[in-house]
C-alpha cells in the first residue's frame, strides 16, 4: 500500500517540478525580452499614440491618393516631422541669437539695464528687494553679478541639464513620429494584431475595450495635446512680437506648463514684465492676447475631446508629473494619454463587473 501510494505522489511531485522549471522558463523569457526591448518602449508606446491618433487623416489621405497607403503614411510623416523641427529650429535660433548677443555686449561692456520703475517698491513683499536688486543692476551691472556669483554658477549646470534633456526629448519626439509612421504603413496588420490581443484579453468585449481604447486615445491625445500646441503656438506669437526677452525659451516653458494644466499661470509674469518695460499701450494690447491664449482652451477643449470621454484634470496632472518622473520630459504628454485612457477602461470594467450586473 505504501508503494502504491508512493508513486502516484511521485507522479504529483515530478508534475510540479516540470510546471515550475516551464513557468521558469517562460517568465525568464519574458524579462530577458522586456530588458532588450526596454530603451524602445517609450518611443513605441507614442508611436503608437500618434498613430491612432492620426489614423483618421492617414485614411483620408489614403482614398485621395488612389488606395497608396505606403505613401499616405509617408507623407503624414514628413508633415510632422517639419512640423515638429521647423519651430524648434526657430526657437534655438532665437536662443542662440539671445545668447551670442547678451555674451557680446557683456564682453563690450555695453549691456545697460534701464531703471527699475518708482511704482515697483509698492508691490508686497517682493517689492523692496526687487528695486535695490534692480538698482544695483541697472548702476553697476558687474557688481551685481559678482554679488550674485554663487547663485549664478549653481544654475548653470542645471540650465544646462535642462537644454541637453530638451534636445533628447526632441530627438525621442522624432523618432516616435518615424515609429507611427511605420506603424501607419502597415495598419491593416497592426488593427488585427490589436484585435486579437484584446479578444485575448477581454474576452468577447474585447472589440468592445478595443474601440473605447482608440477612442480615448485619439480624443485624449488632441484634447491635451492638441490644445497645449495651439495655445503654444498663440502664446509664442505674443512672446515674439512683444519683443519677450528669450521668447523661444518661454514658448517651450509654457508648452510644458500648457500639458499641466497651468499654462495660463506662465503668462503672469510676462505680463508684468511687458507692463513694467514697455509702454501702456503695447502692454494692455499684450495682457488682452494673452487672456485670449489662456482662455481658449475652454472653446478647444469641447471640440477636440470629444463627446463621452472627457477625462478629470487631476488624472491629466498625476499622469503628466508620473510620466515626467518616469519617463522625463516626454513622459509629460505619454503619461497623461496613457493613464487617461487606463482611467476610462477602469470605469468601463467597473460597470461591466458582475457586482455592478446584479445592482442593476
Amino acid at each position: 500500500m505504501a508503494t502504491g501510494q508512493s508513486i502516484p505522489t511521485k507522479i504529483y511531485v515530478n508534475r510540479a517540478v516540470e510546471a515550475f522549471i516551464q513557468i521558469s522558463l517562460v517568465f525568464l523569457l519574458v524579462a530577458a525580452c522586456f530588458s532588450i526591448l526596454r530603451p524602445f518602449l517609450v518611443l513605441a508606446t507614442w508611436g503608437i499614440i500618434l498613430a491612432i491618433a492620426i489614423y483618421p487623416a492617414c485614411r483620408k489621405l489614403q482614398l485621395a491618393l488612389g488606395g497608396r497607403g505606403t505613401l499616405a503614411a509617408a507623407l503624414l510623416t514628413v508633415l510632422l516631422l517639419a512640423f515638429l523641427l521647423i519651430p524648434v529650429a526657430l526657437l534655438t535660433g532665437t536662443l542662440v541669437q539671445g545668447i551670442q548677443g547678451l555674451t557680446a555686449h557683456l564682453k563690450d561692456g555695453t549691456l545697460t539695464i534701464p531703471p527699475p520703475p518708482v511704482s515697483i517698491e509698492t508691490w508686497p513683499i517682493i517689492g523692496v528687494p526687487l528695486k535695490n536688486l534692480w538698482s544695483l543692476a541697472s548702476t553697476n551691472l558687474t557688481s551685481a553679478l559678482r554679488t550674485f556669483a554663487p547663485q549664478i554658477k549653481g544654475v548653470v549646470p542645471g540650465l544646462l541639464s535642462a537644454s541637453a534633456g530638451i534636445g533628447l526629448t526632441v530627438v525621442q519626439f522624432a523618432l516616435s513620429v518615424v515609429t507611427a509612421g511605420i506603424l501607419l504603413a502597415y495598419a491593416e496588420p497592426c488593427a488585427g494584431a490589436a484585435r486579437s490581443l484584446a479578444n485575448r484579453i477581454f474576452g468577447e468585449n474585447g472589440p468592445e475595450f478595443e474601440q473605447l481604447a482608440e477612442s480615448t486615445i485619439r480624443s485624449v491625445t488632441m484634447g491635451i495635446l492638441g490644445v497645449a500646441l495651439i495655445q503654444s503656438l498663440l502664446a509664442a506669437l505674443g512672446f515674439f512680437i512683444g519683443g519677450l526677452p528669450g521668447a523661444g525659451l518661454w514658448a517651450i516653458v509654457f508648452l510644458v506648463a500648457a500639458v499641466l494644466q497651468m499654462g495660463a499661470l506662465i503668462l503672469i509674469p510676462a505680463v508684468i514684465y511687458m507692463f513694467v518695460v514697455a509702454s501702456t499701450t503695447k502692454a494692455v494690447i499684450f495682457l488682452v492676447w494673452c487672456l485670449f491664449v489662456a482662455l481658449i482652451d475652454n472653446v478647444l477643449k469641447p471640440l477636440l475631446l470629444g463627446r463621452g470621454v472627457a477625462v478629470p484634470i487631476v488624472v491629466v496632472f498625476l499622469g503628466a508629473i508620473g510620466g515626467f518622473v518616469a519617463m522625463g520630459l516626454i513622459g509629460l504628454f505619454i503619461g497623461a494619454i496613457v493613464l487617461s485612457v487606463g482611467y476610462k477602461l477602469f470605469l468601463v470594467w467597473l460597470d461591466r463587473s458582475p457586482a455592478a450586473g446584479q445592482e442593476t
